[in-house]
């Protein structure tokens, strides 16, 4: 899954800068969303521009850890955790790889029915993966409290 999910993140940013760059934006879905080539040299947002190699060790200190965990650790024994740390590993080894080869990754989805950043697949597997490990967090958090209520009893 990690394999496939930094897979087609480098393919569609080699697209967008084959396709993108210096073209201006492209309608995909008029209204909803279009292609732009950017060059996000922050993080979300391009929040905290210039922080290459402080980003770079970052992201591999918490890429390490998390697969160090998913491998090791509990992760390997619960599929919800396991994916949902895969995929955000994903996404920041796909960032990753723009920030060591090039200094800044290629964004090119901008929706275009809300006022939002333009991000990448990397940028979408990270969040999703983060929204994934909240809603595991939470159902483990009710399931150790009703197990206690029911031990209590």
């Amino acid at each position: 899954m990690i394999i496939l999910i930094v897979a087609f993140d480098r393919i569609t940013k080699y697209f967008a800068k084959l396709y993108l760059y210096g073209k201006g934006a492209r309608t995909f879905i008029k209204g909803v969303v279009e292609f732009v080539y950017a060059e996000n040299t922050g993080v979300a947002f391009s929040l905290f521009s210039g922080g290459r190699w402080f980003f770079i060790i970052l992201t591999a200190v918490a890429v390490i850890a998390c697969l160090v965990y998913m491998f090791k650790g509990k992760g390997k024994n619960n599929l919800w955790l396991f994916w949902s740390l895969g995929v955000i590993v994903s996404g920041a080894i796909g960032n990753l790889i723009d920030r060591i080869l090039i200094g800044y990754f290629i964004d090119f989805n901008n929706p275009t029915f809300v006022n939002f950043a333009v991000f990448n697949i990397a940028d979408c597997a990270v969040t999703l993966g983060a929204i994934s490990l909240i809603a595991y967090l939470l159902v483990d958090i009710f399931k150790g409290e009703k197990k206690e209520k029911k031990n209590e009893q």
